[in-house]
């Protein structure tokens, strides 16, 4: 039963819609990982920031044992003795009048594209149908049809049409572009990621969000934000909109609201906008569920006891600061936020970002490379002083054998 075992398992009785690289993972604690064979490795991925908490975290992990031995599921037909509690302390905690609970990340996007389309009919007046939503080049909001629909990336897209009308691409980071795009009274939001995770951590200018905001506000188009990578203290922040001020007029969350335990995402807004949509309009058979519930209040009081997103501020300073660091002509630029952060990966001998990836993984770091030349690395944000020298001492020896 060692790794060639499971490997060949997945390979012959799964779907192959995915590339790992090749390790078995079957322990995680902290900031770490270990295979079957037993030997521990450095998380840096940490299930694409669903993990920001760590692995396994007691609290998290006791919140969600004690609630399903007592219930896990009702559907949303009758109400619960958890979801209220829940969305109490989320509302409270993000600032918003109303939540709604899905389950993935894709779920919640496609929930906030619902609601700001009937939002344009029931409250700007746009004509049925013709709604428009304003989204980016080069964004990751999942793989549905409608997403992959506003996508740019041949790989999400190609092959998979017809698509889902009712969305305008302009390149990301441009603000007149944008000023244009808003000039059409049918808008009715603009999506956007903070910063641009999957398309290889693209962190926009300073100040791009706020203008972004300000321009919607003066033409009565929602601003919606997509946090489900960014959110959560992951770049430093509770919310990456934070370090311009910004308050999303509807914030869509996933990953660590749940610290990796289960599928919780949510979606949040104000009165205004939330209640366009009535009973029977939308809804999900676990969305809302007691043990989630339980889960994501829990999640949500270790980001904040813990302090995360000092945390990350912290780490991630010293972390781009020490790769800055490593001598080595492959690597053409450091860059991110908080503890999100990404290397771009220039190739040497026919050696790229993925041959790094599989070299680190035999040195004992987990990371995973995006658009074929860029490198993500985003630890659990509980790493220490000492665990980040750690692992960039791993880094700087790994792309020293190159």
């Amino acid at each position: 039963m060692n790794s060639n075992y499971y490997i060949e398992l997945e390979e012959k009785y799964g779907a192959h819609n995915y590339h790992p690289l090749p390790v078995v993972l079957a322990k995680g604690e902290g900031v770490f990982v270990w295979d079957v064979e037993g030997k521990k490795y450095f998380d840096f991925l940490s299930a694409y920031s669903a993990v920001n908490q760590g692995h396994c975290h007691p609290k998290i992990v006791n919140a969600m044992v004690e609630q399903a031995k007592v219930l896990t599921l009702t559907s949303r037909a009758f109400f619960n003795n958890v979801l209220g509690e829940y969305e109490k302390y989320a509302t409270e905690y993000f600032g918003y009048q109303k939540l709604l609970p899905m389950n993935s990340g894709a779920e919640a996007d496609e929930t906030a594209l619902k609601l700001v389309r009937r939002w344009a009919y029931v409250k700007k007046g746009v004509p049925e149908n013709m709604a428009k939503i304003i989204v980016c080049n080069d964004n990751f909001h999942g793989r549905t049809i409608s997403i992959i629909s506003m996508s740019t990336d041949p790989d999400s897209y190609s092959g998979f049409g017809p698509f889902t009308p009712g969305f305008e691409k302009i390149p990301y980071n441009d603000i007149p572009a944008l000023e244009i795009a808003l000039q059409d009274p049918n808008v009715a939001a603009f999506l956007v990621e903070p910063i641009q995770g999957e398309a290889g951590v693209f962190v926009p200018e300073d100040g791009y969000l706020k203008k972004a905001f300000d321009l919607c506000k003066a033409k009565n188009v929602l601003f919606v934000a997509d946090e489900v990578q960014t959110g959560l203290a992951r770049t430093g922040k509770l919310l990456a909109c934070d370090h311009e001020g910004v308050r999303p007029d509807v914030l869509i969350l996933g990953k660590a609201l749940s610290g990796g335990t289960m599928p919780i995402s949510a979606v949040l807004a104000d009165d205004d906008i939330m209640l366009v949509i009535k009973p029977g309009e939308h809804g999900s058979t676990f969305g809302g569920n007691p043990l989630a519930g339980r889960v994501a209040i829990a999640a949500l009081q270790v980001i904040k006891d813990e302090k995360l997103a000092e945390n990350a501020a912290k780490m991630g300073e010293i972390f781009r600061s020490e790769l800055r660091k490593i001598k080595s002509d492959m690597i053409e630029l450091v860059r991110g936020k908080g503890l999100l952060n990404a290397v771009i990966i220039k190739p040497k001998n026919g050696k790229e970002a993925w041959d790094v990836c599989v070299a680190m993984k035999d040195n004992g770091l987990l990371a995973k490379p995006t658009h074929g030349h860029i490198i993500r690395f985003a630890p659990p944000l509980t790493i220490n002083e000492t665990q980040i020298h750690e692992a960039v001492a791993i880094i700087a020896k790994t792309l020293a054998q190159f």
